[in-house]
């Protein structure tokens, strides 16, 4: 790859995504935001043709909780806690988008779709647990088979996957390649970002380092370069950076997290890697007006970066390509090279 690359990532989840954590009642100014934000964001992308992957929880995609119950798979995760699990709080959600944007979101699916350059991927189907007690390889095949079947359904072919929570369980990636996916967002090195169950990825201890991360760089910039995942049959694409909303109580300190991630932004275009960063469209669904102007700020340092040094745009979905392409062409020219060997001998 002669260019650095950013690639942006979403976790779309509205109250799918917390409801194990916290009422409705005491996030729902940023959940209904969410209907003021994607368009906001979307024009942002359009007009400086910014690639993006929105992986999304396939709840989401049905309108109406008749075609949700009527597409659910037979096996549910066998969490060891219950209150992990959404299945249970299904009968009490509204029947619809239009008398429940809490549950719903396939009026935000249709819109996504008709932007260029944005990638529908999955969250999987019930914002699923990989690392939590009581869940197996089969429950997760059977929630990754019902997300693939919702993209189906939406006329989309879901190729890349974001697993809640980063909850990146190994030994799940050829579940994830036998059902067509290519590309999945690991996590940052550093063990304040390895993979682990809720309650301990939550410690006080690690929130706090997080935190001071988002503004300090104590843990690295996290780019590579792909060279590094053509090996991988189920291509990681490790985040670069979360990108922390607004903070009215930190306000002071958004230059600090806006040069921290720019940093890093210039470090990977220069070297020719490649920069990740992701957030929830929740994240800024409230402080909207600081929300956009910060991802304005950052797409706009990427389009002097572009100019540059040649750094490009691309989801998750398009580096997966590249570098199936890239891989299946280097088998080709070893194919065609030993023909040619072998013709020499002979």
């Amino acid at each position: 790859m002669d260019h650095g690359a950013m690639i942006i990532s979403l976790d779309c989840e509205l109250y799918w995504g917390i409801h194990d954590v916290m009422d409705i009642a005491d996030y729902q100014n940023n959940l209904l935001g969410v209907r003021q934000v994607v368009p906001r964001m979307l024009d942002l992308f359009k007009s400086l043709d910014i690639h993006v992957t929105w992986a999304t929880v396939g709840f989401l995609f049905y309108s109406d909780k008749q075609k949700l119950l009527a597409n659910l798979p037979d096996k549910k995760p066998g969490y060891s806690d219950k209150g992990l699990s959404p299945y249970p709080k299904i009968k009490n959600i509204g029947e619809g988008e239009t008398t429940d944007p809490f549950h719903y979101a396939s009026s935000l699916i249709d819109i996504i779709k008709k932007v260029p350059f944005q990638e529908i991927g999955t969250h999987t189907f019930s914002h699923y647990y990989c690392l939590e007690e009581g869940q197996n390889g089969d429950d997760f095949e059977a929630d990754l088979k019902a997300a693939v079947h919702a993209g189906v359904h939406k006329d989309v072919n879901i190729k890349s996957i974001v697993f809640p929570r980063n909850q990146i369980n190994e030994q799940y990636l050829h579940i994830c390649q036998k059902h067509g996916l290519s590309t999945y967002r690991g996590n940052e090195q550093s063990f304040l970002y390895n993979p682990d169950c809720h309650k301990k990825n939550q410690s006080v201890y690690k929130r706090a380092l997080r935190l001071l991360d988002t503004y300090i760089n104590i843990t690295g910039d996290h780019i590579y370069s792909l060279e590094e995942k053509h090996q991988l049959s189920v291509i990681n694409l490790p985040s670069s950076k979360f990108l922390r909303p607004y903070n009215h109580h930190l306000r002071w300190a958004e230059p600090l997290k806006l040069n921290r991630i720019k940093k890093s932004m210039t470090k990977a275009a220069k070297e020719k890697k490649i920069y990740h960063l992701w957030w929830h469209p929740h994240n800024f669904g409230i402080h909207i007006e600081e929300n956009c102007r910060l991802l304005k700020n950052i797409l706009e340092h990427f389009k002097e970066l572009q100019h540059k040094y040649g750094m490009q745009s691309m989801n998750m979905g398009e580096v997966g390509s590249f570098i199936n392409d890239a891989h299946n062409k280097s088998d080709g020219e070893l194919l065609q090279n030993t023909h040619v060997k072998k013709n020499y001998i002979i």
